[in-house]
């Protein structure tokens, strides 16, 4: 984990823990700034955009899988949308 966002990483797990998502609209409606890509995957902002999140959610099981944190320099090295 990065250290410099461990605290805000950690509200964000907390948040999502007791998130009911049915979709995209209730997950925009708490993070704007939140970014959708294809194969429900969403891509959130931590710390000023200063990290980046990529997680994919199964909305019918309420599951959300983390499949990047990194900084946003590392984010730019990846293909976000097979990651």
């Amino acid at each position: 984990m990065h250290p410099d966002c461990e605290q805000q990483l950690k509200a964000w797990y907390q948040e999502t823990s007791k998130a009911e998502w049915k979709n995209t609209k209730v997950i925009k409606s708490e993070y704007p700034s939140a970014s959708f890509l294809a194969d429900n995957r969403v891509v959130f902002n931590i710390k000023g955009n200063h990290y980046r999140l990529i997680v994919k959610i199964n909305y019918d099981y309420q599951m959300v899988w983390i499949r990047f944190i990194g900084t946003h320099v590392e984010y730019n090295k990846i293909d976000a949308k097979t990651i």
